[in-house]
């Protein structure tokens, strides 16, 4: 039996179409429902590993979460990692197969990916009572819809009823949505249900009268206005934004446990990917997570973080023109905490040869670490445990460099006590595993550590616990739409589809 569907589609980039698919996901799971998240395109420098190996969105991972499912590539098929601002990686079911133009992707690559994109919609349709699409930017982007595979090119594919979200908090938000629907073909208008309001503040009632003329413009109703909360979010696909971080830093209110603040510094390298490594951190109670770009920012640091990043060898040029090179050096020297995670672990060594991402050869790195990085042409992409400051870590591997320890001790050892991975000299760490700072023990002795070396009389809190926080978060997704969405007339698009004798709005696609 097939399953129902919902595209969720924005009118702009960053509307909430991410957090409002996993609101519906998790709301649908408490009512019984067996419900999965899709994508059928994704751009992103923020991905996870799935158990069977696979490179997927972090955002869909997380709506995999909040549908209390475990994430597969079937949920994300395509992946776009950019590189530069005209050219990104190609990730298919899980696995990188080469690298693409903008001109060359949307000039007949992406044409070929529909059929595969369409099949893995249609599993997951086929496993699951519903499933839940999140669209990409604005299925009114006239200029790619010839070639469009995640929004109503796929809706149309799959005849799937679309809402549109808007973020009133921008403004123009009326004006949004009606020319998002105007600017659809009719076979398209008929499939868009209606709209949902992101981010309001304020009195409801004021609302009312535009969302009444709106309805009486286009015939579709609003299924609902959410209201701006602070602090919610899940895993972002791009920008600078940290979503757990802002949220627990709101909603914690407990004092630090210890007598000071810890002050983590992350620099912000260009094409920065994964840097929701450090939510876990922000997590604590009494941690203070910032991003920074100059190295006097690094001053009062009691821990600076370089995190991954999808051009290792331009982050690296990026912190040596910025002077947050020596800044680091100078850091190392005086004992005091670096961690490098990823690509920042690998700035941190001593050479880095590089024929597969930059093409620059040999380039000599900080030299914090005894670590020689060869950049191959697989892409290592794994779930690995392991041991480290005496608790259990978990993490995931998404790299093309392989790592040369010629020194040091190993950071994260084997349940046997042997040197596993990454590598450590004093207060400078590095690890190629993103997300073991969610692994709650192991976060807590390594500020401990931290605390220590700084001379900080910080106190990690014994009862932090990531996941309960995660789990807290995308229940508050859930409830939103639960408290303010129509959740009946949702259920209806979901299982019978787009109503039908939608109007055609005026002019339509050109």
């Amino acid at each position: 039996m097939r399953g129902g569907g919902l595209l969720v589609a924005g009118t702009t980039s960053d509307a909430g179409k991410s957090v409002v698919t996993a609101g519906i996901c998790r709301w649908l799971v408490r009512q019984g429902v067996k419900v999965a998240p899709f994508k059928g395109q994704n751009m992103s420098l923020n991905s996870f590993v799935t158990r069977e190996g696979a490179e997927i969105g972090r955002a869909q991972a997380m709506q995999a979460q909040a549908a209390r499912v475990e994430p597969t590539a079937l949920m994300n098929p395509v992946l776009l990692k950019p590189g530069s601002d005209r050219s990104s990686q190609v990730v298919l079911m899980g696995k990188p197969v080469g690298e693409l133009s903008a001109r060359g992707y949307h000039g007949g690559r992406q044409k070929e990916l529909f059929e595969p994109v369409l099949a893995c919609l249609e599993e997951l349709r086929g496993t699951y009572d519903a499933v839940i699409c999140e669209g990409a930017g604005s299925p009114a982007e006239i200029n790619l819809r010839r070639t469009d595979i995640v929004n109503m090119g796929i809706a149309r594919a799959a005849k799937l009823p679309v809402v549109v979200v808007g973020d009133i908090d921008r403004g123009g938000v009326f004006a949004q949505f009606f020319g998002t629907t105007a600017l659809l073909s009719p076979e398209d208008q008929s499939l868009v249900a209606g709209y949902l309001v992101n981010k309001f503040r304020g009195d409801v009632s004021l609302l009312e009268p535009g969302l009444d003329m709106l309805h009486g413009l286009t015939g579709r109703r609003t299924f609902g206005v959410l209201p701006y909360a602070h602090g919610l979010g899940i895993d972002e696909e791009d920008g600078l934004r940290v979503s757990l971080r802002g949220a627990v830093r709101e909603s914690v209110v407990a004092p630090p446990v210890g007598a000071d603040v810890l002050r983590v510094a992350v620099c912000a390298v260009p094409l920065m990917s994964n840097f929701t490594d450090v939510d876990a951190l922000a997590a604590e109670p009494g941690v203070i997570v910032r991003f920074v770009d100059r190295p006097e920012e690094l001053a009062d640091a009691d821990l600076v973080v370089v995190p991954g990043t999808r051009g290792t060898v331009k982050a690296l040029a990026w912190l040596r023109e910025r002077g947050l090179a020596d800044a680091l050096v100078r850091r190392a020297a005086e004992g005091r905490p670096v961690l490098g995670i990823c690509g920042g672990f690998q700035v941190l060594g001593e050479r880095i040869e590089d024929e597969v991402e930059s093409k620059a050869g040999v380039v000599d790195g900080l030299g914090l670490l005894p670590v020689r990085i060869r950049f191959g042409v697989e892409k290592t992409l794994a779930r690995p445990v392991g041991e480290a400051l005496g608790e259990r870590v978990e993490g995931y591997e998404i790299h093309h460099g392989v790592a040369e320890v010629l020194g040091g001790d190993a950071f994260i050892s084997d349940d046997n006590g042997h040197g596993l991975e990454g590598c450590r000299v004093g207060s400078v760490w590095g690890t190629h595993w993103h997300g073991s700072l969610e692994s709650d023990g192991f976060r807590r002795a390594f500020l401990r550590e931290v605390a220590a070396a700084a001379g900080r009389r910080f106190v990690p809190a014994p009862d932090t616990s990531f996941g309960a926080l995660r789990e807290e978060q995308l229940d508050r997704l859930g409830d939103l739409i639960e408290e303010h969405a129509d959740t009946d007339a949702l259920l209806r698009l979901i299982e019978n589809g787009a109503p039908e004798g939608l109007p055609f709005v005026p002019p339509g696609a050109p």
